[in-house]
């Protein structure tokens, strides 16, 4: 059975963690009916959804449809099991269309609002995670190495 995931950060299409993806796009930009606080934290400079609905910004972002397998590789990847993790939750997002608003209750993945120390925030709130703010990411792999500083 197919589900639905919105992503606002790295899973997106043409960003680092879209080879995880393995979902089909839902045709439009997507955007989170409610406002949520969108942060890059940390040295890794990772994009953090807060589950703070009606605070920060109205998120922009792509909706895939994903199998179950599928699922659970983006759930492995935003580590929905550990308690540092993200956690899968179901909000509402719309696109605005040529036919009106197209209005989905897709699983999207939030950090919890106790996660977050704002002295770690780099930068946001965010509206939309865009190629700039991708090129200061470093994967979990990388900046476990020890690759350079960030841009």
């Amino acid at each position: 059975m197919q589900q639905l995931v919105f992503v606002f950060g790295t899973l997106k299409e043409g960003f680092p963690n879209f080879a995880a993806n393995r979902g089909v796009r839902v045709p439009g930009v997507f955007r989170t009916r409610e406002r949520y606080p969108l942060y890059l934290v940390g040295a890794r400079c990772s994009p953090w959804l807060i589950d703070l609905p009606g605070e920060g910004a109205h998120v922009c972002g792509q909706v895939f449809a994903v199998d179950a397998a599928a699922l659970a590789a983006m759930d492995a990847l935003e580590r929905v099991t550990e308690p540092d993790g993200y956690r899968r939750v179901a909000i509402d997002v719309e696109a605005q269309g040529p036919e009106g608003v197209q209005m989905l209750r897709p699983f999207v993945y939030l950090k919890p609002a106790q996660q977050l120390s704002l002295a770690d925030a780099r930068m946001g709130p965010l509206g939309e995670y865009m190629a700039e703010h991708a090129a200061r990411y470093r994967p979990r792999a990388a900046h476990e190495a020890g690759a350079g500083p960030l841009p």
